[in-house]
């Protein structure tokens, strides 16, 4: 059982949901990102995603768009995500999901990418931008390097898609909240509760909503009717506003504390 199944289900059985925070690898610095990261890992995280900086992260909003040039300008590439990840790996054991665009992972090469991803202690990817043809033989990539192909689910995605998603998907799946690119709301879409009851009935796989999730009331929201709310943008915009400061680990802790509801009312721990 891969780390992602583990960690749902031991979700599931202390009766909770989950909490996924997003951030752009190597922002602003590799070693301010891998302490942020790694304060995450032990306040409250159950799964990671980290950014592949991109050049053209045209799915993304201004604030993941500016984390990810100030990662690429502070030298982060594929290779330096890798790295990252392994240096992760010899402090926690939470799951890590690699979030990234098609055109940076075809350059370093798919096949090269899901072994050294495999050896860093990868659990899962996230392409934001492949169709169903590319989605499948790059799920067959992955899951022969033991990886999991997450897969994104929107509300314009047809039952005939999500059935193919299903198919091809593994760890989990992740549901955008809303179309149109990242960013925090206010009010999270009700067109995310339909899409995760529709998608319920193709996978058994966990389901997380994201996109637009910046407040304790959405998180609780969400929490209603699926496996883990994810954020990003709102983690974010917290480290671009401690930019100039020498806490950033401690702005970014205090900060995702607030965020975090308690779960006890939801018939958690």
């Amino acid at each position: 059982m891969s780390r992602i199944a583990t960690k749902f289900k031991d979700i599931r059985r202390e009766g909770r949901k989950g909490f996924i925070p997003f951030v752009s690898a190597g922002d602003p610095d590799l070693p301010r990102s891998l302490d942020i990261v790694l304060d995450l890992a032990k306040n409250g995280a159950d799964i990671i995603e980290l950014g592949v900086p991109f050049s053209d992260p045209m799915a993304d909003g201004p604030t993941i768009q500016m984390s990810s040039q100030r990662a690429l300008k502070s030298g982060m590439t594929v290779s330096n995500v890798l790295e990252m990840t392994r240096e992760l790996r010899t402090s926690t054991d939470v799951p890590i999901v690699l979030f990234s665009y098609l055109n940076p992972l075809c350059r370093y090469g798919l096949e090269r990418f899901a072994k050294e991803a495999m050896r860093a202690g990868v659990d899962g990817v996230l392409i934001t931008d492949v169709v169903d043809g590319e989605a499948s033989e790059i799920a067959s990539i992955l899951t022969d390097q033991n990886i999991d192909m997450i897969s994104l689910i929107a509300p314009t995605t047809t039952d005939e898609r999500l059935a193919r998603i299903a198919m091809t998907s593994s760890g989990f799946i992740y549901a955008v909240s809303r179309t149109g690119v990242t960013g925090t709301r206010e009010d999270t879409s009700d067109s995310a509760e339909t899409l995760v009851k529709r998608a319920r009935r193709y996978t058994d796989l966990p389901i997380a909503v994201g996109f637009g999730i910046s407040t304790p009331g959405q998180i609780t929201d969400v929490w209603r009717y699926a496996d883990a709310a994810v954020v990003g943008s709102a983690i974010v915009a917290e480290i671009e506003r401690s930019l100039g400061a020498t806490n950033s680990v401690e702005r970014v802790r205090k900060f995702v504390s607030r965020l975090i509801p308690r779960q006890h009312e939801l018939g958690g721990e």
